[in-house]
């Protein structure tokens, strides 16, 4: 037998899902799968192994659920497993999983744990050689993350009191109660809204956490409520309305998300129309020239969770892209927030726009230096508010991206304004929200906080 255990990455959600099962049986399961499933199906292909059993740690807020499209794919022959625990309902077929269940793959075991705090249904897995009673895994969904817990406040103010206490007990009485070398996989890696200050490293041990995770640590429930609630980044606004569809399930599409393709002049009636139109391409490329009213956020794995926070998912989108041919790894990012309504995208992109004779807008690119040396420009900093707080540039102004579309009213719409961020991607988006929203005064900062460092220009912080 040998166990074969894969951890699958999605970037930009940072999202871990888990493909895991014994070769001498041939069987292995997927824990909480991305829409995109065909890394799955190639992953169990190329260890020799068939999809037995899908399962779902919890009913997830932040990306979209591909267990009823990875089930689909299958052809019948897995079933989809997911917490029947607090009273969870759901709009789609599956197979109810209650506390202390366990579930064969040749030699390797796997027993549901109910651990609630983060979602009332939460359900972790430990992980287990044949018949021995000490696990040496756990799957511990979005309940434990390295040097960080779960989020208590995702459903509103009216289930955060009693969720912070049961997250509370999820830790000190079930993964506090485990052995120091059982080894903790999370849902979550560094940079996912789902908990605090989630960790670089993509595992850890109970005993590590044990002794460097802050959470782990306080004994007191009132204490670890107040710890846990004041450190919670933001919610994400994609966050209700993508934890209703998973719930419901989610359309199974068979494929990716369809688009077609537009000439000029049918994409020239869309932008007329008003249109949600989406630029895809570099910063760079972007502010040199673009569709007037196009949204940017360049096509990095970023792309997922910024247009979860920007887009209106109730309305079609319409692409342009670096080149036509990076259209299937933008639609599954999109796709991976819940985006699968497109009405078409730009055939030969800008090229083919700026030969036809079109008029296209433009952002003024400037460098840090540039910054420093124009008196006139209103610093804007876009970055989460625990950025702004460590230093920024003097004299700047703070509008999270994710709120800046109401923040607008504070802003003086002729005032000259020149956004930044971390590096410039996420500057560049607020200069194309401040652009299609009247702003016409706006520049774009590339480079950003981390060029204004490395000049050692002055640093302020708040008071």
């Amino acid at each position: 037998m040998t166990l074969r255990f894969k951890q699958i990455l999605a970037d930009g959600v940072a999202e871990c899902s888990y493909l895991l099962g014994d070769d001498s049986a041939h069987t292995c399961a997927v824990v909480d799968p991305r829409p995109d499933v065909d890394i799955y199906l190639e992953t169990a292909r190329r260890f020799g192994l068939a999809i037995t059993h899908v399962f779902e740690t919890h009913i997830h807020a932040d990306f979209l659920s591909g267990a009823r499209e990875l089930v689909d794919r299958l052809g019948g022959q897995a079933r989809l497993h997911v917490s029947a625990e607090a009273g969870a309902q759901y709009g789609f077929d599956h197979e109810p999983v209650r506390d202390g269940d366990e579930f064969t793959f040749g030699d390797m075991r796997m027993k549901a744990r109910f651990t609630p705090g983060h979602t009332p249904e939460h359900m972790s897995y430990l992980l287990f050689d044949a018949d021995t009673e000490t696990p040496w895994g756990v799957l511990s969904g979005d309940a434990f993350f390295v040097d960080s817990v779960g989020r208590p406040d995702l459903l509103g103010k009216d289930e955060t009191e009693e969720l912070a206490e049961q997250l509370f007990h999820t830790v000190q009485d079930v993964f506090m109660a485990l052995p120091d070398d059982v080894i903790i996989y999370p849902c979550h890696g560094a940079g996912s809204a789902c908990g605090p200050d989630i960790g670089d490293r993509m595992s850890s041990t109970i005993g590590y956490e044990r002794r460097f995770n802050s959470y782990a640590q306080i004994n007191d429930p009132e204490t670890f409520k107040q710890a846990i609630l004041g450190d919670a980044p933001p919610v994400p606004t994609h966050y209700p309305r993508t934890k209703k569809v998973n719930a419901a399930g989610p359309e199974v599409l068979r494929n990716l998300p369809r688009i077609p393709p537009l000439t000029v002049a049918q994409f020239g009636k869309a932008a007329e129309a008003d249109a949600q139109l989406l630029d895809v391409r570099d910063m760079l490329d972007f502010g040199a020239g673009h569709v007037g009213g196009s949204i940017n956020i360049g096509a990095r794995p970023e792309l997922s969770v910024w247009a979860g926070w920007l887009l209106d998912p109730d309305k079609p989108i319409y692409l342009v892209l670096h080149d036509d041919r990076d259209l299937p790894d933008v639609l599954r990012l999109l796709w991976r927030t819940g985006f699968t309504d497109f009405g078409g995208y730009l055939a030969g992109g800008m090229a083919a726009w700026r030969e036809a004779g079109q008029e296209f807008a433009q952002i003024p690119q400037i460098s840090v230096h540039d910054l420093k040396r124009a008196g006139d420009l209103q610093p804007l900093d876009v970055r989460k508010p625990a950025e702004w707080k460590d230093g920024h540039v003097p004299h700047a102004r703070h509008a999270f991206l994710g709120e800046l579309r109401n923040r607008m009213t504070d802003l003086e719409r002729s005032a000259p304004y020149a956004t930044y961020c971390a590096s410039g991607f996420r500057a560049s988006i607020a200069a194309s929200l401040l652009k299609k929203n009247g702003f016409d005064r706006v520049h774009n900062v590339p480079g950003s906080w981390k060029a204004w460092q490395a000049a050692n220009y002055e640093v302020e912080k708040p008071s």
